[in-house]
Parts: C-alpha cells; sequence; structure tokens
C-alpha cells in the first residue's frame, strides 16, 4: 500500500511539474480556405491583416499541406495522426473505423483539458465526441462560437481549473459554401486564378466568398485577444485550414489550390517572432507535434511526426515528400486520386480517367456556391479557352505532372515529355509503394458517372440530370418518412 502510495505520489508531483512547462495550446480553424487566397501569403486582393499579426508575432508555413481535400478525411487525419486508408474516414462524411485510436485521448493523458468549439471535428456535436473531447460546443456561425468560448474560459476560471493546461479547438465555417454574407468587396475589382473564367457570376461569388474570408480573419483577432486574456502569454496560438476552397481545381482535387492550406504558429518568447519556414508539413503532424510541445511521446505507428524542432528553430528541414488522397463523397464526387509532392515537382494519379470529374459546383449550381458554373457552360460553347478549361475540369487523365515550383497553378502538364522519364518513373513507384503501405483499397464508394455517359455529367444535359437529382431526393424523403 505505501509503495503503490508513494507511486501515485510521484505520478501527481510529476504531472505538476509537468504542468508548470506545459503551454495553454488554441487551434483556430477555417474552412474551405487555399492558402493562396489570403494577403500573407502573397495575394494583395484578399486583406487578412490578422493573419499578417500573427505571422509577424510567430512561424509562417509556406508549404503547409492536407492529408485529403474534403472536410471529414482532412480533419479526421489531423486528430488520429493517421491517413485516410488507415483510420478509415477516407470519403467525406465518413467516420474513422472503430477502434481507432484518437490523438485527443493522448493529450488528456498528458494532462490537457481538450475542448472543440465550431467546426473542428466533421459532424454533429453527438458525432464529434466520439473524438473524446472533454467539451464539445454546439455552435457554428462565428457569434455563437464566440460567446461559447468565452463564456466557457470564464467558467474555467471561476471553477478553478486554470492550473491544469487546455487545449483549445476553434472552427469556424468560413468560407464554406454557401457565401451568403453581405459582400463589402467590389465585384469589379476581384481577381481570380488563371484557370477562372471571368463571368459576372464568377465575380460576384468571388466578392461574396471574400467576405467570408475577411471575416474569419477578423475572428481570428478576437480569439486572439481573448486567448491573451483569459489564457495568458505562455500559449501556442496555431492557425490553419483543412483544404482549399470551393472552386474548380480547388477542393476535391489534388492540385495546390485543394491541399495546400495557410499555416501560422505563434508562441511568446519559444517561437521566432515573424519567422518563415519553407519546411514541408502535412496535418497528420500537427497533434503528435502537440503532444511533443506537450511533453508526451506518440507511437512510431502514426503517419505524422513532430515539426516542434521547427518551430523551435532547431531545424529548417521536416519532409522530403507529401502524400495526399481524394476518395470523394459516393454523391457529387466520385473520383479517386492519389499524390505525391516534393519541393519542386508533382505527380498526381487519377485513378480512373474513364470517370467524369464532377461536385457539388457543376451539379447543384446553387446561389453564391456555383451558380456562376452555368456562365461557365454557356461561354465553353463559343469560347475557345472556355472550352479548354471546362473540358480539363471534367477530363482528367490518368497522371499529371508538374514543376510547380514555376507553375504554381498547375497548368501544364508534363508527363509526355521524354525528358521527364526518369523523374516519373521514380515518383510512380514512390507513390504505389506508399499507396500498398497504407494498405490502400482504391476505393469507388458509389457508382461512378463514365465519360461516355454524358447525359449524367455533361451540361448539355443539365436540366435532365437536375429533374433525375430533384426525383431521387424526394424518393429519399419518402421512404424517411
Amino acid at each position: 500500500m505505501k509503495l503503490a502510495a508513494l507511486f501515485f505520489s510521484v505520478i501527481v508531483a510529476s504531472t505538476n511539474i509537468c504542468f508548470a512547462e506545459q503551454p495553454n495550446i488554441v487551434v483556430y480553424l477555417s474552412d474551405d480556405h487555399s492558402q493562396f487566397d489570403s494577403s500573407l501569403y502573397g495575394n494583395d486582393n484578399i486583406p487578412t491583416p490578422q493573419m499578417e499579426a500573427l505571422a509577424a508575432d510567430g512561424m509562417t508555413f509556406t508549404h503547409a499541406f492536407v492529408a485529403s481535400p474534403s472536410c471529414a478525411p482532412s480533419r479526421a487525419a489531423m486528430l488520429t495522426g493517421l491517413m485516410p486508408a488507415r483510420n478509415g474516414a477516407e470519403a467525406n462524411h465518413t467516420f474513422p473505423k472503430p477502434g481507432t485510436h484518437c490523438l485527443i485521448q493522448d493529450l488528456q493523458a498528458a494532462g490537457y483539458e481538450v475542448v472543440s468549439f465550431g467546426k473542428v471535428a466533421h459532424g454533429s456535436p453527438k458525432q464529434v465526441e466520439r473524438y473524446g473531447f472533454d467539451f464539445v460546443g454546439n455552435g457554428k456561425p462565428i457569434d455563437q462560437v464566440r460567446t461559447q468560448v468565452l463564456q466557457f474560459l470564464k467558467q474555467r476560471e471561476r471553477a478553478d481549473r486554470t492550473d491544469k493546461p487546455l487545449c483549445l479547438f476553434v472552427g469556424t465555417t468560413n468560407p464554406h459554401v454557401a457565401w451568403e454574407s453581405p459582400a463589402t468587396f467590389d465585384p469589379a475589382k476581384v481577381e481570380f486564378p488563371p484557370h477562372h473564367l471571368n463571368t459576372p457570376d464568377t465575380r460576384s461569388h468571388r466578392a461574396a466568398y471574400y467576405q467570408e474570408i475577411k471575416e474569419l480573419d477578423a475572428f481570428l483577432g478576437e480569439l486572439r485577444g481573448i486567448a491573451d486574456k483569459q489564457l495568458g502569454d505562455d500559449t501556442l496560438f496555431i492557425h490553419t485550414s483543412d483544404h482549399g476552397s470551393q472552386w474548380p481545381f480547388g477542393k476535391w482535387t489534388l492540385y495546390d489550390y485543394g491541399i495546400r492550406v495557410p499555416f501560422i504558429a505563434a508562441w511568446n518568447g519559444k517561437i521566432a517572432a515573424g519567422s518563415k519556414s519553407e519546411a514541408m508539413i502535412s496535418w497528420v503532424d500537427l497533434l503528435p507535434t502537440l503532444l511533443d510541445i506537450g511533453g508526451a511521446k506518440t507511437s512510431e505507428e502514426l503517419d505524422g511526426r513532430s515539426f516542434a524542432g521547427v518551430l523551435r528553430g532547431e531545424t529548417e528541414q521536416h519532409r522530403d515528400v507529401i502524400f495526399t488522397t481524394n476518395t470523394g463523397d459516393g454523391i457529387k464526387n466520385i473520383f479517386p486520386i492519389r499524390s505525391i509532392r516534393t519541393r519542386q515537382w508533382k505527380l498526381i494519379h487519377n485513378l480512373h480517367p474513364e470517370f467524369a470529374f464532377t461536385n457539388h459546383t457543376d451539379l447543384d449550381r446553387k446561389p453564391m456556391a456555383g451558380a456562376y458554373w452555368t456562365e461557365w457552360a454557356e461561354l465553353a460553347k463559343t469560347d475557345d479557352r472556355a472550352k479548354e478549361i471546362v473540358d480539363r475540369y471534367y477530363q482528367r487523365p490518368e497522371w499529371e505532372l508538374f514543376d510547380v515550383s514555376q507553375d504554381e497553378w498547375e497548368q501544364t502538364n508534363l508527363i509526355d515529355e521524354p525528358a521527364q522519364s526518369e523523374r516519373i518513373a521514380e515518383m510512380k513507384e514512390q507513390l504505389a509503394a506508399w499507396m500498398e503501405s497504407q494498405g490502400d483499397q482504391h476505393i469507388v464508394n458509389s457508382e461512378p458517372r463514365l465519360l461516355e455517359d454524358k447525359e449524367r455529367w455533361h451540361p448539355d444535359f443539365y436540366e435532365l440530370q437536375r429533374q433525375v437529382n430533384e426525383a431521387t431526393l424526394q424518393r429519399s424523403r419518402g421512404q424517411a418518412k
């Protein structure tokens, strides 16, 4: 009994010591925000002053990537430290398979109270509870999330729980579609990527998208103020996004516009203010990094690994390659893709080039989400460049190779260049070996839309598709009653 008591006291004492050394942690997540769409990363058309302020106090990562370009698999990979094929959340709106270990539990074992507000994991609050958070807030709009976070922190202080370190995850749904906030940006002055078309609806949608980014940026500043007041100086503050935006060649794709995200970390006295890192990091690395900083060890079986050394300025390197996957959602996007990316090169494998690439943008065309696609489809009938872009959207070759150091928007496919044959063979081999190591089953999780079956995807048959989709929806609603 005395030995057990002594053992317990040692654990408590060491834990208390750990508490004194562990920072509070705030992780602020945006939703569908590409790194390209921020003044911090060079796009002055979209001012993000609070991101710039956070960067001035900390470290900006220029090569941060997600595991998958849709919400559920990206966030599940972050919370488990495992890529989608290994944790089981491959398609959108899915969850890790039963028995999958979540790293939230390891943060708790290290002594942290771990809470979630807003959109952090994918799903309803009840579904988010599966990940093991100590508390899950149920708000989604920024005003609700702000209020709930502040109430929680004040209540925590009143309950005298501030001696225990806190890991606070806060997520906004900005700038996920639909972009419904009244825009303060002039549509005539917005800019857009080279593979987008200049139409009135594109401009109005783009202005609304900018507005949502403006709002998430403003909330970043508010959240930092709350954290400074309630948690103090010894707080690690991180801002990032789950994947790129729902624009063509963004979300649902493995082009950088879909997988490359903002990532900024500030920690007073620990991370050099105003520093910049070109280290390649993945979202699966985030929780292992937090655990490392919190004094806990992580399993070598994880796909993610800590980049705390980069944050502390001890090393400038992290990963040599980044792997990403897309499975789709089994409804609007049924197009499995895999990729391997180095600092200079990216190889994309479209597993089924006989499938038509589709998603919610072209199939739904909802207001302030994808309604501009009607203009794109009409313009493609008379304009050669528009036709080229629209055709490229629907029809993807099996392999794509890009020199991303020279071609950031991935416009020139070098896959047929003889000079690249050796590089292509080597990257194909690396990608295949990685997929095998992951146990990748090349899942096609629903009936695909084949290129040869134009009535199911081609814009000339949109009205027919709309009627079929509406009839299917009505049948499903009838069965649910």
